[in-house]
């Protein structure tokens, strides 16, 4: 099983921060997914979260991070199950550093529904965005 951790920032509009992958990735190339990747040898979730988030936003925070749940799907791309935590914060920030992809930025909740979107994205977003983490991060 393929273990990673994935966050997610909400500016003060209630836009949630989202990467475009672009097409050199095996997993999800050309699809919108949150910022995340692999959990390392002795790391938890959490940690994972708070150190993808920095590597590929130049964003590093010291606490705030919020868990969303665990969740699990199968990926065809790996041919295994995947397993993933879901992090979110509250951010004054507007904008972000992009490290990874084609582009790392917030995006209208009303528009995120109908991206292209990663498989775990796609497995939790609609769950995220009517959720009470949400409703407390959002304005």
């Amino acid at each position: 099983m393929h273990h990673f951790a994935s966050a997610t920032l909400v500016d003060r509009r209630g836009w949630i921060l989202l990467q475009e992958r672009d097409e050199h990735p095996r997993i999800d190339p050309e699809k919108w997914g949150f910022p995340g990747g692999g959990v390392e040898d002795g790391e938890t979730y959490e940690v994972a979260a708070y150190r993808e988030l920095a590597e590929e936003t130049g964003v590093a925070l010291d606490g705030g991070l919020e868990r969303f749940g665990r969740f699990q799907f199968f990926s065809s791309a790996c041919g295994e199950d995947d397993e993933f935590e879901l992090f979110a914060a509250a951010t004054d920030r507007t904008e972000v550093e992009c490290h990874e992809g084609r582009q790392m930025v917030f995006v209208d909740p009303a528009v995120a529904v109908d991206l292209p979107l990663t498989a775990s994205a796609s497995l939790v977003m609609a769950d995220f965005l009517s959720s009470d983490l949400y409703r407390k991060l959002a304005p």
